[in-house]
């Protein structure tokens, strides 16, 4: 598996299919507010299996969101990877520490890559989330 940040119409469009297909399709998140502004001011990254993309993620600053793998890739690693490779290119940038919303199903995973869950659970897209940061 490899990791990338979208740098050509190939890898941007592949990234947004992965958004559409785990957001919008499978969530039910209507499109526009899976695709807002932050998407011009973030760095695009998609994850490829044999160069076939299964996940996606952004990073706005020091904000991560996005994260999206496709169904039938989880519970393979392949959101570990992605975000490892996240987090190094967050470091890389210099920041210090990371944050999030997770929706409330996947905190786990997130713990599990040493996030902790803070505050209480609030709606966004109408699904439950918690924000998470993470000390890099």
């Amino acid at each position: 598996m490899k990791v990338v940040a979208a740098k050509d119409q190939k890898a941007f469009l592949d990234h947004y299919r992965i958004r559409g297909e785990v957001f919008i399709k499978e969530q039910n998140i209507p499109w526009e507010l899976e695709f807002d502004d932050d998407d011009y001011q973030s760095v695009l990254f998609v994850l490829y299996d044999r160069n076939i993309p299964i996940g996606a993620a952004r990073l706005c600053g020091d904000k991560v969101g996005r994260v999206a793998v496709l169904k039938e890739e989880r519970k393979k690693k392949a959101g570990t990877i992605l975000m490892e490779h996240l987090e190094e290119h967050a470091r890389q940038a210099g920041l210090k520490e990371l944050f999030l919303g997770a929706q409330t199903y996947i905190i786990p995973f997130y713990e599990s890559l040493g996030y902790e869950a803070y505050g209480g659970t609030y709606l966004d897209a109408g699904i439950e989330h918690r924000k998470m940061k993470k000390r890099l």
